[in-house]
């Protein structure tokens, strides 16, 4: 068995289709077809079926695709080690960060480790949640940061910081006569919302906090940013939410802050770790720092 035996099984493991796995892999269909047998022939067992419908992963295939993910990834952090060795450093810690949770405390933190830590290069990830937990599971990702803890047995979630959600509001409209926003009024307006796909666990909860309401809110836009989400309020499209610790670094003069009329409106951010595996030194070095500084 060798690595390009895996590599090719991955991409038709993917594509599920011999000319976009070949394509994938930029070499021609009869190799790609010969890696295959020659990976079930090593292993004594049926990776794949083909039938009218197309190309399916077998019961072995897909036990299989989950192992070849973290020998992949454990190769590629074993490279990202040697190249950061070689460059003056001793080792690297990726970090996923999904549903937009960039917290302004993890700018002094990563300041603090860059300081106390120069030689482990840390780098950053903005990814789906779901890739996010791919990546955890694989050990492509050490650790990560999200907005909800639903994301499986198989994932340590911990709270970290809580964080008021307040309503972003048109600088003329009819909610900007409360001083703070009753709920049930929302229902009445139409919301400019994250995309669901992008921000999987920050919907989650908006999902959550507006389902009191009556009737299904009516959501002008799903938007990919937080500046196109004020871009939009700002343009009157509708009303929006961002949580309060962002709220100083996005003031608009055709946008209003007002808060919500309930203790609940809360948005927490959750550290993310594989629950099976031994942490990296560094990446434990990085949690205890992030303890210390979510204290300070």
């Amino acid at each position: 068995m060798e690595l390009r035996h895996l590599r090719c099984f991955v991409a038709l493991a993917e594509e599920l289709h011999f000319t976009r796995a070949a394509e994938r892999l930029h070499i021609e269909q009869p190799p790609l077809s010969r890696a295959i047998k020659e990976l079930e022939d090593d292993l004594g067992a049926v990776l794949f079926v083909r039938n009218r419908r197309g190309t399916a992963l077998t019961e072995a295939g897909a036990t299989f695709l989950q192992d070849v993910h973290r020998v992949l990834a454990a190769l590629k952090l074993a490279q990202e080690n040697v190249r950061a060795v070689a460059s003056g450093l001793s080792g690297s810690l990726r970090i996923a960060i999904s549903d937009g949770a960039i917290d302004p405390r993890l700018s002094g933190l990563l300041a603090r480790c860059r300081e106390e830590e120069p030689e482990i290069e840390i780098r950053l990830s903005e990814v789906p949640l779901a890739e996010q937990l791919r990546g955890l599971r694989s050990g492509d990702f050490s650790i990560g940061f999200a907005h909800t803890a639903e994301v499986g047995d198989d994932i340590l979630t911990e709270p970290l910081w809580h964080d008021s959600l307040v309503v972003a509001v048109p600088a003329r409209h009819p909610l900007l006569s409360h001083k703070t926003v009753p709920l049930h009024k929302l229902a009445s307006y139409p919301l400019v919302l994250c995309d669901p796909q992008l921000y999987e666990g920050y919907y989650r909860e908006l999902a959550r906090l507006l389902r009191p309401l009556e009737r299904e809110p009516d959501v002008a836009e799903h938007v990919s940013s937080l500046d196109m989400m004020l871009t939009l309020v700002g343009a009157g499209y509708g009303v929006g939410f961002i949580r309060a610790t962002r709220v100083a670094a996005s003031q608009r003069s055709d946008v209003v802050i007002r808060p919500l009329a309930m203790d609940s409106a809360v948005i927490t951010t959750y550290l993310l770790r594989p629950v099976s595996e031994d942490l990296p030194v560094s990446a434990a070095r990085f949690i205890a720092r992030l303890h210390e500084h979510s204290g300070d």
